[in-house]
């Protein structure tokens, strides 16, 4: 039985907070995800989240079972509601079978958004599906890719 993880605010959330985000597949080691089709609902439901403020989206990069996010939440807006909606969305749109519940990280004040910011776009290098980070076509951006 897995541990239930806590999206409960913490206090210096309750003023708003930029959350380092993790929504994996429910079947690991497949790509679902990193399809044009699949891409094109994820990236346009975040990029609608963005549009009506529902978070702040400063990346989304998909990978093939899993997708990392940098997100900045108000602090009245409940973290757990906000991607259960995005995930609830998405799996009916694209049938994604996401596994129950996802894995945040609140950046805190030493913490660098350059520096995460990097490491994320660095993933797919990580895992050897590209050479420069510049060649994924799958990291959307809010203010650097218009609108399909």
């Amino acid at each position: 039985m897995r541990k239930e993880l806590d999206h409960t605010t913490h206090f210096a959330g309750r003023f708003g907070a930029i959350y380092f985000i993790t929504i994996c597949c429910q079947q690991r080691g497949s790509n679902q995800l990193c399809h044009d089709t699949t891409a094109a609902v994820l990236e346009d439901t975040a990029r609608i989240y963005h549009e009506r403020t529902r978070w702040n989206l400063n990346l989304l990069l998909l990978m093939p079972d899993h997708l990392h996010a940098l997100i900045g939440v108000d602090g009245k807006t409940s973290l757990a509601q906000l991607i259960r909606g995005y995930k609830r969305i998405t799996a009916k749109i694209a049938g994604i079978k996401w596994q129950r519940n996802f894995f945040d990280h609140r950046l805190r004040h030493d913490e660098s958004f350059a520096e995460k910011f990097a490491y994320i776009c660095q993933n797919p290098v990580r895992a050897g599906l590209i050479s420069t980070e510049h060649d994924w076509p799958y990291a959307f951006i809010p203010d650097q890719r218009p609108p399909r």
